[in-house]
């Protein structure tokens, strides 16, 4: 995943002035969701707010705001025939300029960026200028005149701060794990369809050629399976070793630990009925072999070949990621009525 910050950093660096532009809110069908940022200089950009038209016009006011003095500026682009775009919704961009002052809180944002630590960043609107921090996610918020972004809930009609206001922006989405036991063909496809995506590969295999491939972790076969044990509530497991009986080690590793939140294992529904037929004689009551996905990706999908696996498999990750985070945010919701 692109590090905003990281990127408006990098550019600063090389003396240039940078616009980071912010969704700020949206209303109907938009293409990327509030809070997502882009990165513009006079030559290039970092990141997407969804592409098309839309990008393309605010990168261009982005760049049109650099050679001003102006600070920030607030500006409502309706999703319809004067862009091009049918999408039919609205979305508001905040545009704010970046120079050598921003590098203090740009650095801490992203260090905790790459740290997946949970954190808010706070924009004051004073006359003419903004004022950023950089905070810990707080519990409760005693400031009322505060704008909150958490996944797009403000509208365009709702999110727009006068001066004085508080825009927070919690950066607490973290990227979970995603255990990747096995380094062939299809584990290969998989780690690069991961790279770019919310997730954090941690990526294991027996085999000693494996360490010449980046990213691979090479261990016994008894650390694999204590890593698989200890994965944690938001892991996402995936066993697709060249061993079936490494597979099946791992596989009940993971089931008596208990705690990960997806176990996926490679193979078909022949392989399914042995593991859970074994894994019954071993002790595991249906409740806990039921907890193993096998076949595993999305199922329409039937082509074998590694990359198509990959897509299929990782495709299928993202959808329970997003489930879970729907599932989260109603939580919160719950929470605070």
């Amino acid at each position: 995943m692109s590090n905003w910050a990281r990127s408006a950093l990098a550019q600063l660096a090389l003396g240039e002035t940078v616009a980071l532009v912010t969704i700020l809110a949206v209303e109907g069908s938009a293409p990327r969701e509030a809070g997502t940022k882009m990165v513009v200089w006079a030559g290039g950009q970092a990141g997407t707010i969804g592409g098309g038209n839309l990008e393309h016009q605010a990168a261009e006011q982005a760049r049109k705001m650099l050679l001003t003095s102006v600070h920030f500026a607030l500006q409502d682009y309706p999703l319809g025939p004067l862009l091009a775009q049918c999408c039919g919704g609205r979305v508001r961009l905040l545009i704010e300029r970046l120079d050598g002052t921003a590098v203090d809180w740009l650095t801490d944002a992203a260090r905790r960026l790459d740290a997946d630590q949970p954190f808010e960043v706070r924009t004051r609107f004073n006359p003419g200028a903004l004022t950023k921090t950089v905070a810990p996610v707080a519990a409760s918020n005693p400031d009322s005149a505060t704008i909150t972004l958490a996944g797009a809930p403000a509208t365009t009609r709702s999110a727009r701060p006068t001066l004085g206001d508080v825009l927070i922006e919690p950066q607490d989405l973290p990227r979970p794990p995603v255990l990747l036991f096995g380094a062939g063909h299809v584990g290969q496809a998989v780690a690069r369809a991961l790279e770019p995506l919310p997730f954090r590969l941690a990526w294991y295999d027996t085999r000693p050629e494996t360490a010449e491939i980046a990213g691979v972790t090479v261990g016994a076969p008894a650390e694999l399976a204590a890593a698989a044990m200890g994965a944690g509530p938001d892991a996402y497991i995936l066993v697709m070793t060249h061993d079936h009986n490494l597979d099946y080690a791992l596989t009940s590793a993971a089931l008596a630990g208990g705690a990960f939140g997806y176990l996926g294992l490679i193979g078909s529904d022949t392989k399914r009925a042995r593991f859970l037929s074994r894994l019954r004689k071993d002790g595991f009551h249906d409740g806990t072999t039921a907890r193993v996905t096998c076949p595993i990706g999305l199922p329409h999908l039937k082509n074998k070949a590694p990359e198509v696996i990959a897509v299929s498999v990782v495709a299928d990750l993202l959808m329970r990621l997003e489930a879970a985070r729907r599932e989260r945010t109603k939580d919160l919701q719950l929470a605070s009525l």
